[in-house]
């Protein structure tokens, strides 16, 4: 079981350490076949990516500072990263990428003087523009030999929105202070949180954040499919998502993610709806099938019941989605808004 514990993100969201991410039993919930097998495929492709709730050496956090956004920015938000390597060590390793060897210094006294488990916490150091290691972190993936690489798709600020010159590097810099060889996809653009495997040929992704010419002008759906068929995926569920709609052109980790290889984690309609999803992708989220042709199976989480409320007061004109979560070891981080739909969603 994994425990609970909460915390708040960038003064909009808390991120909440739950108790059990597991959806077994909840057969009220579940849209498909209950026991059906689900047929695994013979992974075809060059590298094989961790599943990534499955157990792992560790978790890696870019910490926040102030050379983008400035010093309280940096006061505002740095809690939350104290909090979740805090969390995130008593079951795994905690990899930190430090802006610099200041930062290195400055954080490892932080979170000593913290009371943190520095056993279980090492420091890279790499200039970053941003905190959001889905997207622009080390992806790791494993060759038909079994040896450990950093795969290195291109970033560019989720279609130059912000900058990016340090992010775009951090792959880079990563693979030469831990040894582990560097692939490099060149020109492809493709950020972490822009595509959901299934761990068995399948990737559910949009083409607002994957095939956007703020990404990929010079490349075709089937050119963007041929790079991500290196990880063995032959199946590819397509939705068309809305640009412009958010920083990240409508990532599909923000509303649906796959639990294992028959089930997807995502909203009920009219949720998807608030979202911003068409009547087109709705439907083909909840009728996708897998590989060998199998329908998924469903579980719902809902949207935040109020519209995102910022510490300061100010309210925002969306509702909060719960469905990016990442699971640890031992803990879960989900977002929480203070709302009371927190409570249903930490209690799932």
């Amino acid at each position: 079981m994994k425990k609970a514990i909460k915390f708040c993100l960038i003064a909009t969201l808390s991120t909440t350490i739950i108790s059990g991410c597991s959806f077994e039993g909840n057969n009220e919930n579940v849209k498909g076949k209950e026991g059906e097998k689900v047929e695994v495929q013979k992974n075809a492709g060059k590298y094989t990516m961790p599943d990534e709730k499955d157990k792992h050496e560790g978790t890696w956090l870019q910490w926040p500072h102030e050379y983008t956004y400035g010093e309280e920015y940096k006061k505002e938000v740095e809690p939350i990263w104290v909090k979740m390597a805090s969390a995130l060590t008593e079951g795994e390793k905690v990899h930190i990428v430090a802006y610099d060897q200041e930062e290195k210094e400055r954080i490892n006294n932080l979170l000593t003087d913290e009371g943190l488990n520095m056993e279980k916490i090492d420091f890279f150091i790499a200039p970053t523009d941003d905190v959001w290691a889905r997207d622009s972190g080390p992806i790791f993936v494993y060759d038909s030999n079994k040896n450990l690489k950093i795969l290195d798709p291109a970033f560019n600020g989720w279609g130059k929105k912000t900058p990016y010159k340090n992010d775009a590097q951090i792959r880079k810099n990563v693979s030469k202070q831990s040894g582990i060889e560097r692939v490099d996809w060149g020109k492809f653009v493709l950020e972490g949180g822009a595509i959901e495997l299934d761990s068995n040929g399948t990737a559910l992704l949009t083409r607002s954040a994957v095939t956007n010419k703020n990404r990929n002008p010079d490349l075709s759906e089937k050119e963007i499919e041929k790079y991500i068929s290196d990880l063995g995926v032959s199946n590819f569920i397509w939705l068309d998502g809305v640009p412009n709609l958010d920083i990240t052109d409508f990532h599909i980790d923000g509303f649906a993610k796959f639990h294992n290889k028959s089930t997807i984690v995502t909203m009920k309609e009219d949720d998807l709806a608030e979202w911003g999803l068409s009547n087109k992708d709705m439907d083909t989220l909840l009728d996708a099938k897998n590989a060998s042709g199998q329908k998924y199976k469903y579980e719902y989480l809902p949207l935040s019941k109020e519209k995102v409320a910022l510490e300061n007061g100010k309210t925002l004109d969306y509702k909060g989605s719960y469905i990016n979560y990442y699971i640890g070891n031992t803990v879960v981080l989900v977002p929480n808004y203070n709302d009371p739909n927190d409570k249903i969603v930490n209690d799932t």
